[in-house]
């Protein structure tokens, strides 16, 4: 085997590959052929490295350097300089916007300073096709640990101890569902991993299953000793391909190395994994609904109890994890629970992955300790807002969470917290807004996402989500009143309590926290029929201002309906009866003339 002298990483995750990182591997390699240099330099197709914003990002190694937004065209001058001369290309390193300099690597960059990478150990270092290299990472030595060493019993406490709660939003112990699944008596149990991911915004599992698909194959077996289970379901849904490949791959490569099948490591214990395709709804991100969904039926939940601890998939006992939960099993049963619980707050030990995205500088996956601020968040890992506008609010949770604002910001982020303050953690979804951004639209937005996504078993959601989006959809519209709003309030609460699963119990989040955060806004949108921010079309009217018109006619020659009128060299004006509040015209006007009114 060849011990090569430089690696070059290249981000293969699917947002790296949209913007053509494989096309990019392709010319490095080509390059490298073309200069000789097959026998010491390695081109490496990894996971998501997390800069999402900086991508596609190319990393070498063993000097640390790391290029960001690299495009095909850029393959020759990287090999060319920095790996024939020794010379870093500056244009394709990271600048740092404060101290406006280049830098090379990516520990001085304030994006990865305060994450602590645990879930995340694995992704952007590593082939997720290659089970060699994971293994050089300490791949199945977890398992092969706790089924040499450790009784199930002392492997459960061992999970109870280091503090670790469900990522995929319940946040319910994940050692206490594992001891309460090993305690129910059946002939046959299962280990489900809920990679399900549906949230808006959301892409923490997708990319932990791309990056480092092996740490779920193994804590999954790990689970699978701890309750007395010899087989395992990964539940993802169709539209993860990229994930769903290298699911595959992994799965075949344990296989043959034994580390998937009988007699793991030579002992008694025997474990497989399959998949199971979901269709993308959301609600099947519910445990229940799940299995449901798993065992043919209807993706609808069922009321609990019983759990799917005592009586899951097949009517057997099943213990649900999802993605990123699995991903931390390996480092504690390595590293130990007093490590892990030493991380973090007093009831969330421990990190937290986050998709960090909308209105923010560095879009991306990030990983911090639990009590991490928001403030530290936003403005230190994600670079303040773009385009130098104003923080207005933070959607934690996805269509589950709420609405949180300035005073928010030093709040510590974690489960009970993030409660406290009118939202939740939920799987891991954070988008940034900005003065630009309408929180009325933004709670219909979530409704509206909602109501789609609504099995419809139960009257509270089926119905009284449908009758709150139309009550939005009329202050929208500018249609709405006073007692609209009392309504809104009321039912939204009636929904929480009567709902029959976290879907419609969570639904009506985005509501109550925008009503409580930003009640002004909905009093401009009844009382004023005004919308500040100018996103709500039916409250918006375009406007020329006289002495800005210079007459050009762009206005009007943009304009796809006629709306505008006027000659050369004169005033123009708009028909609002017939303008179709397109904005065309405003962003066509040069001379600031077009406003909103």
């Amino acid at each position: 085997m060849a011990k090569y002298k430089t690696h070059l990483l290249v981000c293969g995750g699917t947002g790296c590959r949209a913007s053509l990182s494989d096309t990019i591997v392709d010319k490095l390699k080509q390059e490298i052929d073309a200069n000789h240099l097959t026998d010491e330099v390695q081109v490496v197709m990894t996971g998501c490295f997390g800069f999402c914003e900086k991508g596609p990002i190319v990393k070498i190694m063993p000097d640390n350097t790391f290029y960001t937004q690299v495009k095909p065209e850029d393959a020759k001058l990287i090999i060319q300089e920095h790996i024939i001369k020794g010379r870093k290309v500056e244009r394709l390193l990271y600048k740092d916007p404060v101290r406006e300099e280049f830098v090379s690597d990516s520990k001085d960059m304030q994006f990865y300073q305060k994450q602590v990478r645990i879930a995340l150990r694995n992704c952007g270092f590593i082939d997720p096709e290659n089970l060699d290299e994971a293994i050089a990472r300490d791949a199945y030595m977890a398992l092969g640990k706790i089924l040499t060493e450790m009784t199930p019993e002392r492997a459960i406490k061992e999970i109870k101890d280091s503090g670790l709660r469900g990522r995929g939003g319940g946040g319910f112990p994940t050692g206490l569902k594992w001891e309460i699944t090993r305690k129910s008596e059946a002939d046959q149990k299962y280990i489900v991993c809920n990679a399900d991911e549906g949230d808006p915004g959301a892409f923490m599992d997708r990319s932990i299953l791309e990056g480092d698909p092996h740490t779920v194959l193994e804590a999954m077996a790990i689970a699978g000793y701890c309750i007395g289970a010899s087989k395992g379901l990964i539940y993802v849904r169709a539209e993860y391909p990229l994930a769903i490949h290298r699911l595959k791959i992994a799965i075949k490569q344990a296989r043959e190395f034994g580390l998937l099948g009988n007699n793991i490591f030579g002992t008694d214990f025997s474990f497989d994994v399959e998949m199971r395709y979901g269709a993308g709804a959301f609600v099947c991100g519910e445990e229940t609904a799940l299995i449901h969904s798993m065992e043919g039926e209807r993706g609808e939940p069922t009321l609990k109890p019983p759990f799917p601890s005592v009586k899951g998939y097949l009517g057997k006992p099943t213990s649900v994890n999802n993605v990123e939960t699995f991903a931390n099993i390996p480092p504690i049963i390595l590293k130990g629970a007093q490590w892990f619980a030493s991380i973090g707050t007093e009831k969330s030990k421990g990190t937290k992955v986050f998709a960090l995205a909308g209105k923010i500088n560095n879009v991306g996956l990030i990983e911090v300790p639990m009590g991490t601020t928001l403030r530290e968040v936003i403005y230190e890992i994600g670079g303040g807002i773009k385009n130098g506008k104003k923080f207005k609010a933070v959607q934690t949770g996805g269509p589950s969470g709420g609405c949180l604002t300035e005073k928010h910001l030093d709040v510590p982020i974690d489960y009970d917290n993030l409660v406290g303050a009118g939202s939740m953690m939920g799987s891991g979804g954070m988008i940034v807004l900005d003065e630009d951004d309408c929180m009325v639209s933004m709670a219909k937005f979530f409704l509206d996402f909602t109501v789609e996504e609504s099995c419809g078993k139960c009257a509270p959601c089926r119905i009284g989500n449908k009758r709150l989006n139309e009550l939005l959809e009329r202050i929208t519209k500018g249609e709405g009143t006073m007692d609209d709003l009392t309504r809104l309030r009321n039912m939204s609460h009636v929904i929480k309590d009567t709902s029959l699963c976290g879907l419609g119990q969570s639904s009506p989040n985005p509501v109550l926290s925008t009503l409580d955060n930003f009640w002004n806004e909905y009093l401009d949108h009844v009382q004023e029929h005004k919308c500040t921010a100018g996103v709500c079309k039916d409250l918006m009217t375009y406007f020329i201002v006289e002495d800005n018109c210079v007459g050009c006619t762009a206005c009007a020659r943009a304009c796809p309906v006629g709306a505008i009128t006027g000659e050369r060299k004169q005033v123009h004006f708009i028909n609002p009866s017939v303008c179709i509040k397109c904005g065309a015209c405003m962003d066509r006007c040069k001379f600031d003339a077009v406003i909103i009114k």
